[in-house]
């Protein structure tokens, strides 16, 4: 197996590196690794990798600061791998562009679930059918971006103009987790103390048009206290 994928892994224990190495190796990519941010900084300008495996807890600097300082020229999926829990350092890390954010200790299978994920996303964003005119399809939900209309099972399903403005711009994303500020910055262009209620509300009506039942992920998935994705094709929490 020969992805052709090249993944640079920023992280200063020593283990992880090596665990991580060698399950991305086995999986098919390409592997270098930094143990410092400026280290980090270096290879990611020489080696231009596919994607970013990042540690926040980096010996020179916060991982935020690698993280700020690529995403001012690079689009490249960079996955945050952190000990970090915290629901702030989530979004905050979302808001300053990662991609994902996998807290340790992580499941390899998961990981490189989210790799493929990223790098998918990282792939189709770049494809201009996605915002011109073409169709987002999974898991039996269908949206046509040229007529904006929306189809569950081939039935259409009407959506208002902000309920189509949302889940359009979760699909162009599709498999990247957006946070609710991100969410409301596309949609409304501002955000108030009403402002996440306002977006429940619509994600209630639209999962209800949707016909999910309580619990059921089969379209969008609630990242409770941070934001939504947007399910992939054949993709079912």
């Amino acid at each position: 197996m020969n992805n052709k994928y090249r993944i640079l892994i920023v992280e200063d224990e020593k283990n992880i590196t090596q665990l991580l190495t060698a399950l991305l190796e086995t999986n098919g990519y390409q592997v270098v690794s930094a143990t410092s941010c400026q280290n980090g900084i270096m290879l990611f300008s020489s080696h231009n990798p596919d994607l970013v495996i990042l540690d926040l807890g980096l010996p020179d600097a916060d991982g935020m600061e690698f993280l700020k300082k690529i995403r001012k020229n690079y689009l490249t999926p960079v996955i945050v791998l952190s000990a970090r829990s915290d629901e702030r350092d989530k979004v905050e890390a979302l808001d300053a562009g990662a991609n994902d954010y996998v807290t340790k200790p992580f499941g390899f299978e998961e990981l490189v679930a989210r790799i493929r994920s990223a790098l998918r996303n990282s792939k189709n964003a770049a494809a201009p059918e996605k915002t011109a005119g073409g169709v987002f399809r999974t898991n039996g939900l269908a949206i046509d971006y040229g007529a904006r209309r929306v189809f569950v099972d081939e039935m259409e399903v009407k959506l208002t103009q902000t309920e189509y403005n949302i889940i359009a711009f979760l699909s162009v994303h599709s498999g990247k987790v957006l946070t609710y500020n991100a969410i409301i910055k596309e949609i409304w262009g501002y955000n108030d103390l009403n402002s996440t209620k306002r977006l429940q509300v619509n994600m209630a009506n639209i999962r209800k048009k949707f016909g999910e039942k309580p619990g059921q992920n089969k379209f969008i998935v609630n990242e409770l206290g941070i934001g939504y994705r947007m399910c992939e094709n054949d993709e079912e929490n």
